[in-house]
């Protein structure tokens, strides 16, 4: 298995039965390829890679639809791409002036046959929130599940009250062959 960790940093996925490449545009101690990513194609194959893992990367990249058209591309088909990215409630969301968007529980649902025109297709196969909170750990046990019950009225009514870290996503790369 081959697997493709965007915007890496220092701290590489770690797989233990895989072959993890780090890529990143600053040169940090784990990032194997240096490359700007916002600048297509990137220096991979197409079809390279079984998995990409994408933490907190996303809300960076000055256009999501071709990074994400790029990640398709150098995916096999039916490979997952592994997202993490701050929820909007989250108030880091609104403080890193380096993010360029923000993310809901239903974001990628436009990358999905719930959108007929949708640039490109994946499944969504997985979503979720992660109410991760240093001070309140103990929290998640019984309010992710609560919070992942009841999407839409989270975002709707709830999200402010008690905001979440971050939404997890897991998309399955479709390809017409």
């Amino acid at each position: 298995m081959k697997i493709l960790d965007l915007g890496c940093g220092i701290d590489k996925y770690k797989a233990k039965t895989a072959t993890v490449i780090g890529i990143d545009q600053v040169d940090v101690p784990g990032v194997d390829v240096k490359h700007d990513l916002d600048k297509f194609p990137y220096p991979f194959k197409e079809d390279e890679f079984d998995m990409v893992y994408c933490s907190h990367i996303l809300e960076h990249v000055k256009d999501l639809t071709k990074t994400l058209k790029e990640l398709q591309r150098i995916t096999k088909p039916n490979g997952i791409i592994k997202i993490r990215v701050p929820h909007f409630s989250c108030g880091v969301t609104y403080r890193d002036p380096t993010h360029v968007r923000f993310f809901s529980y239903f974001t990628f649902d436009y990358y999905s046959d719930k959108c007929f025109y949708a640039p490109i297709k994946f499944v969504v196969k997985k979503q979720s929130f992660n109410f991760t909170r240093t001070a309140m750990t103990w929290l998640n046990g019984w309010l992710n599940p609560l919070l992942n019950a009841f999407p839409t009225m989270y975002e709707r009514f709830f999200c402010w009250i008690l905001p979440t870290s971050e939404v997890l996503f897991e998309l399955e790369n479709i390809k017409s062959r």
